[in-house]
């Protein structure tokens, strides 16, 4: 009876856990979707204006979605490659029930990327 009891709490418990940790990665994929698009407004102004061409002040880009993340109290990884931001972002999330079974934690992983656009209303080549 007693395996029983603790093998429904397990199920139960990969139920409830699973559908937090869902939860979780959603939101660090948000977050990092959100701080990539922060670094990819970091466009250099005097390229712009002279030619006509988007491009990415690449520290100021790494220096918005550090500044973002920060914000909303993530931590990650952001690099930049051509106009590219891209940001990795780890989470822990706490398990409700399966800490009876010794599982007291699930690490999740957001990624998100971004980089300049041109227009107001739609999308300019």
């Amino acid at each position: 009876m007693v395996v029983l009891v603790v093998g429904i709490l397990a199920l139960a418990g990969l139920t409830l856990d699973g559908g937090l940790a869902l939860a979780a990665k959603v939101k660090a994929n948000g977050e990092a979707q959100a701080a990539a698009r922060a670094g990819a407004q970091a466009i250099d102004l005097s390229a712009y204006r002279n030619t006509g061409t988007l491009q990415l002040v690449p520290a100021q880009a790494v220096a918005d979605a550090q500044s973002y993340l920060a914000t909303v109290g993530a931590s990650g990884s952001v690099t930049v490659s051509g106009d590219t931001v891209t940001v990795s972002i780890t989470a822990t999330q706490g398990t409700q029930l399966l800490g009876l079974v010794g599982i007291s934690s699930l690490t999740v992983h957001g990624t998100g990327s971004a980089h300049p656009q041109r227009g107001v209303v739609t999308v300019e080549p």
